[in-house]
């Protein structure tokens, strides 16, 4: 048994097609076939039920796969960790990120870290939150910039900070009149329970947070139009179209020239809890540790930068 022979299994489980393994593996079908073959003759067991279109996974091959990821992630493990003690702080790091998120908060920590670590390269991986769960707890990540909670039990976590959450309305909605005195009048999330929603769509860990408090307030948000992009759905507010909530550091970066007002939300003030996971056991490089300290240092300035925009 070898390692590529782990590495080509974990490919063709993972494809559920023996081309597509072998196109990302770099090498020819033949060959994967025949080293699949070999490996399956040594164990004496057929890994994989194949037919026409597709190949799934055998019992065998279940228990097999499930113990073949453990080592390749001893293996990594290993390497990574002698990388840290030959090239010190060189080294490179697979970052997940929620788009929306990651737009309003990466390009504050990301030159901060580079200005830090110039010898360190950040891969940088976008996806929705639940795909970047499945990612993160499959190795695909080292790390990855989520919000609680998660739905994947193989994953741990580190905080790197609160973000309160905003109400945004169209300039002529009754609550924006509100806005207009020095101190802006915080609005019950129980006010707006006749109000049409404007929400993201389905997969981003932001629109079920807004469902979550919606309904901890007593009510199902009525929702009139869906979005992949938080820009337009605050650029739909701005028309008219209805009110949504907003992670307050996106607040902060009115990019578009539609722009709604924005309310507080009374007491006790929502907000979601932001996060760098990574998969339980999983070795983290004194690269990725880094990381997560200069993100976490970004996130508190930023939090003091708006508690202080606020006094003002």
């Amino acid at each position: 048994m070898e390692l590529r022979q782990l590495m080509y299994t974990l490919q063709i489980a993972a494809d559920k097609n023996f081309s597509r393994a072998a196109e990302k593996l770099h090498i020819a079908q033949p060959s994967l076939s025949q080293q699949l073959s070999k490996l399956e003759k040594e164990l004496g067991v057929l890994l994989f039920q194949r037919n026409t279109s597709t190949v799934e996974l055998t019992h065998a091959g279940a228990s097999f796969v499930e113990h073949a990821q453990k080592i390749m992630d001893a293996v990594e493990q290993l390497r990574q960790e002698m990388s840290d003690i030959s090239q010190l702080r060189k080294g490179k790091v697979v970052v997940g990120s929620m788009p929306i998120t990651g737009s309003h908060l990466l390009p504050w920590v990301l030159p901060a870290f580079h200005q830090q670590y110039p010898d360190v390269e950040i891969a940088l991986l976008e996806d929705s939150s639940a795909n970047l769960e499945k990612l993160t707890a499959s190795g695909k990540t080292d790390l990855s910039l989520l919000s609680l909670p998660l739905t994947e039990p193989s994953l741990s976590w580190v905080p790197i900070g609160e973000e309160r959450i905003d109400l945004a309305v169209p300039i002529r909605h009754p609550l924006a009149a509100r806005a207009d005195k020095g101190s802006p009048v915080p609005v019950a999330l129980e006010e707006l329970k006749e109000e049409a929603f404007i929400v993201l769509k389905k997969g981003q860990g932001f629109r079920q947070l807004t469902f979550d408090l919606c309904r901890n307030a007593g009510f199902e948000p009525r929702v009139v139009f869906e979005s992949n992009n938080i820009e337009t759905v605050q650029s739909l507010v701005a028309a008219g179209m209805g009110v949504t909530l907003v992670p307050r550091f996106i607040v902060r970066a009115k990019r578009s020239e539609f722009i709604p007002v924005y309310l507080p939300l009374a007491e006790p003030v929502p907000s979601r809890t932001l996060v760098i996971a990574y998969r339980n056991g999983r070795y983290l490089s004194k690269a990725a540790e880094a990381f997560i300290e200069t993100f976490k240092e970004v996130m508190g300035r930023l939090a003091e930068s708006d508690r202080s925009i606020c006094k003002d």
